[in-house]
């Protein structure tokens, strides 16, 4: 899970970079305007700045009578920086460059599009609905850590509920809002994405899926996996996490990483991205493929051109994102060749774990398909499902044909369907993510991220050798690969637009499901 802060850029403040000046052919006007916009966004970004340092405390080591305070004041900031996107000169000054963009280079371009159409989408909403509905937002966190701990929905009801009608009641002040509801709120994640489209998808994805699932449930195919829960220590993890990160490219002089109930990435700025894992005795895998997955999401950060940060350009969808940090977690850490890389160091820092085990039990075991409850420790075959259960309950939940209180129980219909197991407890069940406490519509990204990702992966896989590059510990290359292709332009490019200029193709999710059916029948030998 990624979440977003802008950061203070190294620009004089409010003024228009000095090459930028020499080089367009923009009036004076345009630049004065340009000017406004920046302090403005200046200013904007020291508030949201401090506010995420506070909600980055809140989720981590902030102590749990603290957390609504704390969550209070974080709000207070944001909506400073809201406020400031009130005022008739910025306003003025944001529209005069929308009508003026061909003055501009595509950088602020596409920083002046993104803060037209926030301003569009905002317009009637006022600074005190504003704070009104942070606050919801907040108590909603709050009270989703009591339920988990609790296991009980109950104390998240009130609040769950109290998020749904507030995003409902942003929609309708928006200037422009389709007229699907749930639409408007994808639209937010993902550009250009619909319920159609999502329908089509997923509609393709259950008719291979389903039949592909049962043959492998069906398989004589045994896999090992007594190993994985074996007793391992918090120290082991942290030595395998800082491991893993480092292999992977992160940059420790501007990163560091922690633990949280719920693992995610902040972006605190071109020098501080932040992730989190979470660590379970009995199950040392799970840690180390969410400091993989969150790992993807800050070299997506930290690989950033040095532009963005001038420019104000944080405009990267959710499904670019988590294209980028499944990539890692799967495509990369799931690989053989991964795992080959890795298994004399995994022996090395777990020996009372891998003691009898090979690497290719060691393989096997990191892809098991075995339907379970808990999307993050899911497999990666089965993860869609997961995904499919949670679109078709936001949009129930949206479009008002479920009730609050009865979501558990629909919830746990819904897994019986698809996966064929019934959460036991809410913990296990519905409390199990943290999204639906700052509102809807997040969750299809992560499915999209995986059809983006087996789309240029392909494509890579054309200009290099990846299984040796990984198995070669040279994940550099990758990298570099993914800067120029990939990260270079996804602040600048809708996704389709995107995915096609990184592919030379149109989205399809056919590249993923040919990936896991070609993966999966040869490791259950179907």
């Amino acid at each position: 899970m990624i979440q977003f802060i802008p950061c203070v850029k190294k620009h004089d403040k409010g003024k228009v970079p000095e090459h930028r000046r020499r080089e367009s052919k923009m009036t004076e006007e345009v630049k004065k305007s340009l000017g406004v916009v920046y302090k403005t966004m200046d200013q904007m970004d020291i508030y949201r700045h401090a506010a995420k340092v506070l909600q980055y405390d809140q989720e981590t080591i902030c102590p749990e009578k603290a957390m609504e305070e704390q969550g209070e004041i974080t709000a207070f900031l944001e909506n400073k920086a809201f406020a400031l996107t009130k005022t008739k000169k910025y306003i003025d000054a944001v529209a005069f460059l929308y009508k003026n963009k061909s003055m501009l280079d595509e950088f602020d371009q596409a920083m002046i599009t993104c803060e037209y159409e926030d301003y569009l989408k905002n317009k009637n909403l006022t600074s005190a609905m504003n704070h009104r509905f942070s606050l919801i937002y907040n108590k909603a966190f709050v009270d989703w850590v009591n339920a988990k701990q609790k296991s009980d929905f109950s104390v998240f009801e009130a609040s769950l509920g109290k998020v749904r009608d507030t995003e409902i009641r942003k929609i309708g002040l928006r200037e422009r809002k389709m007229k699907n509801s749930y639409d408007n709120l994808l639209d937010d994640y993902e550009k250009g994405m619909t319920v159609k489209d999502l329908d089509d998808y997923f509609e393709k994805c259950k008719e291979r899926l389903i039949p592909l699932l049962q043959k492998i449930v069906c398989s004589k195919k045994k896999i090992r996996t007594d190993f994985l829960s074996r007793a391992v220590t918090k120290a082991q993890q942290e030595e395998m996490a800082a491991y893993l990160l480092k292999i992977m490219g992160f940059d420790f002089t501007r990163g560091a990483f922690t633990t949280s109930e719920h693992p995610f990435t902040d972006d605190l700025g071109r020098n501080d991205v932040r992730v989190t894992t979470h660590y379970y005795s009995d199950m040392f895998y799970s840690s180390m493929f969410s400091i993989i997955h969150e790992g993807g999401h800050a070299l997506f950060e930290q690989y950033q051109p040095q532009e963005n940060y001038e420019h104000h350009l944080y405009n990267k969808t959710m499904g670019q994102h988590e294209s980028v940090s499944r990539f890692y977690e799967n495509r990369i850490g799931r690989s053989r060749s991964f795992i080959h890389l890795i298994y004399p160091k995994a022996k090395e820092i777990f020996p009372q774990v891998f003691a009898d085990v090979s690497e290719q039990e060691f393989y096997e075991a990191m892809n098991v398909v075995q339907p379970s409850l808990i999307r993050t420790e899911s497999d990666e075959f089965t993860y869609t499902f997961h995904i499919i259960i949670r679109y078709e309950l936001e949009k129930e939940i949206i479009g008002g044909n479920v009730c609050i209180a009865d979501l558990p129980e629909v919830w746990n219909r819904k897994y019986e369907e698809y996966l064929g197991i019934r959460p036991q407890n809410d913990r296990d069940g519905i409390l199990q993510d943290m999204h639906w406490t700052s509102g809807f519509g997040y969750f299809p990204t992560y499915a999209l991220g995986n059809m983006y990702n087996a789309m240029y992966y392909n494509r890579m896989a054309q200009d290099l050798d990846i299984e040796k590059c990984i198995a070669d510990g040279q994940l550099s290359r990758i990298n570099d690969w993914m800067k120029e292709h990939v990260w270079e332009k996804a602040d600048r490019q809708a996704p389709k637009k995107w995915l096609n200029e990184i592919t030379e193709r149109d989205f399809t999710p056919d590249d993923f499901l040919d990936y896991l059916t070609e993966k999966y029948t040869e490791i259950y030998e179907l």
